[in-house]
């Protein structure tokens, strides 16, 4: 299936997901998320879920990482929509958030963190197939900023539905995943 035929199909079938089923879903996330060894971790991207997209919580698994790992850095991206590319920037307790034209909560400002300091990047995603490269909301800010990152990098997405067999419209320009991690269980690639 093509990029944008499982964009329409993922968006409505998480909407379909009632708050309830969605509360267990991200428990059975964290759950799956936990599994990992995070101790060589110092600094982790993540991004606020998207109001009314029905996204994974990913405030639960960053709070698992700031309570394992003293002294992380905890970054969000800031996106510019006229170059499309994405910054990352440090946060803390402090930190004022804004909502973008995207509908995106980004911090207002912060430390930049080079894309080469990253260690974990916690990637949106609305399906990916078995091969790891995913579907996102279609304006590759993502694949624009991995593709400027360590090789080593850890990129990890979480989805409610196991990945498909093949997205068939990929490029050469999208970056897979490291891992996808879904409510049953964690696909490596």
């Amino acid at each position: 299936m093509t990029k944008e035929t499982l964009r329409k199909e993922y968006k409505a079938r998480r909407a379909a997901l009632d708050p309830q089923q969605r509360l267990r879903l991200d428990d059975l996330l964290l759950l799956q998320f936990q599994q990992f060894d995070y101790s060589a971790i110092r600094t982790v991207l993540t991004y606020w879920p998207l109001s009314g997209q029905a996204e994974p919580n990913t405030h639960l698994f960053t709070g698992y990482l700031r309570h394992m790992l003293p002294g992380l850095v905890l970054a969000y991206p800031v996106t510019d929509t006229v170059s499309c590319e994405m910054t990352a920037l440090a946060i803390d307790g402090d930190t004022v958030y804004q909502t973008n034209s995207l509908g995106i909560t980004e911090p207002k400002e912060g430390r930049v963190i080079q894309p080469t300091g990253i260690d974990l990047v916690l990637v949106p995603l609305l399906a990916c197939d078995t091969k790891g490269y995913r579907v996102g909301y279609g304006k590759g800010y993502y694949d624009r900023y991995l593709a400027s990152c360590r090789e080593d990098i850890v990129k990890i997405g979480f989805s409610y539905f196991d990945p498909i067999e093949e997205i068939s419209d990929t490029g050469h320009f999208d970056v897979p995943l490291t891992y996808c991690i879904t409510p049953q269980q964690t696909y490596e690639f």
